[in-house]
């Protein structure tokens, strides 16, 4: 492939959470002071993904203000999560750390509406689940990278679909994985539901970890599918073959846990609603990508942002759209 050719990848951004990475540790400012880490972050992360992967496509997918589908199925869910972490290179006070991220992603906002890149922001829908089903449906048959922390992503990799993690900071594929947790992709869902998720306040099975559940089931390192039946139906085997083991026990005793486990954490379609999917649809379908490069400089220097390089950036969404 010539070097200064398209890709045919789409580029997947978690948007919230590559923003919040750069909020949090991005040192800019503006030219009064104020904290702009998180755009300009952004902006040159983005910028650097689409010079290294050249996208035939970019996706920025906002969070919609959380799934009412999944606290109706459980009411603490996402609750007593801890508070955004203040900018640790920040010189000074910052007396509405809220206020001033949520001007950040405002100004984000309006900066890639005047770019080629796709913006989805969906009413009482989380980002995951609409990554989840972009990911399945809509570029089902396309290369797709996606650009996140979150674990909850490890279950859509396949044969066309990577992450980039910033974590890592590296691209994360099956193999890695496997290796790291000794479970694979297929089966990782089935695996988060069994230990839990603490950062969104999921209780799990007593005593279940990663290693743990490997280590006692095989099978879930393998691409076959594992569901939750077999699960349950191996714990019994198991006991009935007089293993002694309180995980066993533990796992066997909470299948209700883990089957509402597994709604909150598989990415597919039973926690959208048919006019959610439609709007997906709808702004994927009918989108018109936009190259106003002054717009971008006027609304940057509002800002206070003088150094950010707008021509790099531009020249970076060749290929875009």
């Amino acid at each position: 492939m010539e070097q200064d050719s398209k890709k045919d990848i789409v580029l997947i951004v978690d948007a919230l959470n590559l923003f919040t990475r750069h909020f949090v540790a991005h040192p800019a400012t503006g030219e009064s002071g104020q904290h702009v880490g998180g755009i300009v972050g952004f902006l040159y992360a983005l910028t650097n993904f689409a010079e290294m992967y050249r996208p035939e496509s970019i996706v920025v997918v906002w969070e919609g203000g959380g799934s009412k589908r999944k606290r109706d199925l459980y009411k603490d869910y996402k609750q007593r999560r801890r508070p955004a972490k203040l900018n640790r290179f920040y010189d000074g006070d910052i007396p509405d750390t809220v206020e001033n991220r949520n001007h950040q992603i405002s100004v984000l906002i309006k900066v890639l509406e005047n770019t080629p890149i796709i913006q989805i922001y969906v009413p009482e829908c989380e980002a995951d689940d609409v990554i989840g089903y972009i990911s399945k449906y809509v570029y089902k048959d396309t290369r797709k990278l996606i650009v996140s922390s979150d674990k909850d992503f490890y279950q859509l990799l396949d044969s066309k679909t990577i992450i980039y993690s910033p974590t890592w900071k590296k691209l994360v594929t099956s193999k890695e994985v496997v290796e790291k947790f000794g479970i694979s992709p297929e089966n990782f869902c089935l695996a988060k539901a069994v230990c839990g998720d603490p950062s969104d306040n999921i209780g799990g099975v007593k005593g279940a970890g990663f290693k743990s559940l490997a280590k006692r089931f095989s099978e879930l390192r393998y691409d076959d599918p594992f569901l939750i039946d077999d699960l349950i139906r191996r714990c019994n085997e198991m006991i009935s073959e007089g293993v002694t083991l309180k995980i066993i026990d533990n796992i066997q005793s909470s299948e209700n846990l883990i089957r509402r486990n597994w709604r909150l954490m598989y990415l597919d379609t039973q926690n959208l609603a048919s006019s959610q999917i439609n709007k997906i649809e709808n702004i994927i379908d009918t989108f018109s990508p936009s190259r106003n490069k002054i717009n971008v400089m006027r609304i940057l220097l509002k800002e206070g942002i003088q150094k950010f390089n707008v021509d790099r950036m531009f020249l970076s969404f060749k290929f875009v759209g």
